[in-house]
């Protein structure tokens, strides 16, 4: 029997994820994941591939939105309200996409601004934003929130652990940024997984997920290595690319943590 074992959000593309027992599944993807983001004066979105100290920002999901600070400056912190107060309109652009999305405060620009040295600014996608889902793998012409391509993310837990195994140095699943950790599967189950259920919602396998050199920035510190992409290079390579993780579409519905997850 398969359960699932973690439930994790990003609320801001690329900062730090929040842990959660229980979590409503949307067509964009799990509720609140990857619905705000920090974009330079282009419009062009920024992640710790390019700007390793991303890392350091924490956020925490609290009654009226979700708090963020900086792990090296305390006492600056604010508060992304779950609705956004200027909500001037702006294009941004995720990779190739572009995509309508709206300011959230000038607190939030000011102080992200400081911390990573630069002019930039937070913004959120609204309901009514459209950014489709690659359309060689959508299913009902689905979209996505600022996540890089789809709406949601799984690894077993014993493909990690397999990992781990051939390293030096054991790395964290949160090198990976998931939303879904099953347990109980072989290593590298997840791959051939087409159709699951999770308690009782649907998710579709449509892609392995290919990494890149962000599963080499430590999470706590931000400081960059070779792996895990060097050993994974050596087994998990195809077609230039390494994959750890499947690419998942959702129906709507509630998960929760100790779920049973069924392969159909």
């Amino acid at each position: 029997m398969y359960t699932l074992s973690e439930i994790w959000i990003y609320p801001i593309k690329s900062l730090g994820g929040i842990r959660l027992t229980e979590v409503m599944a949307q067509e964009r993807g799990l509720q609140y994941d990857r619905r705000w983001m920090i974009v330079n004066n282009e419009g062009y979105f920024l992640t710790q591939r390019t700007m390793h100290q991303m890392a350091l920002i924490e956020v925490e999901k609290e009654i009226n939105g979700f708090k963020v600070r900086h792990r090296t400056f305390p006492g600056n912190e604010f508060i992304v309200p779950f609705q956004p107060i200027s909500r001037e309109p702006i294009t941004v652009k995720v990779w190739e996409d572009e995509v309508e999305a709206v300011t959230v405060s000038d607190e939030a620009d000011t102080l992200l601004s400081e911390w990573l040295g630069q002019p930039v600014r937070l913004v959120m996608m609204p309901d009514w934003a459209s950014r489709p889902v690659d359309p060689d793998y959508a299913l009902n012409g689905e979209n996505v929130s600022f996540a890089d391509g789809y709406p949601v993310l799984v690894i077993g837990q014993s493909s990690l652990d397999d990992l781990n195994e051939k390293l030096d140095q054991p790395v964290t699943m949160q090198r990976f940024r998931p939303n879904l950790v099953i347990e109980g599967s072989e290593p590298y189950a997840e791959d051939n997984w087409r159709e699951l259920r999770i308690g009782k919602t649907m998710f579709r396998g449509v892609k392995p997920c290919s990494r890149c050199v962000l599963t080499t920035l430590d999470p706590l510190t931000g400081k960059k290595g070779e792996e895990p992409l060097k050993t994974l290079a050596t087994y998990r390579k195809r077609n230039n690319k390494i994959y750890f993780g499947q690419n998942l579409l959702a129906q709507p519905g509630l998960i929760s943590l100790g779920d049973t997850v069924e392969i159909l």
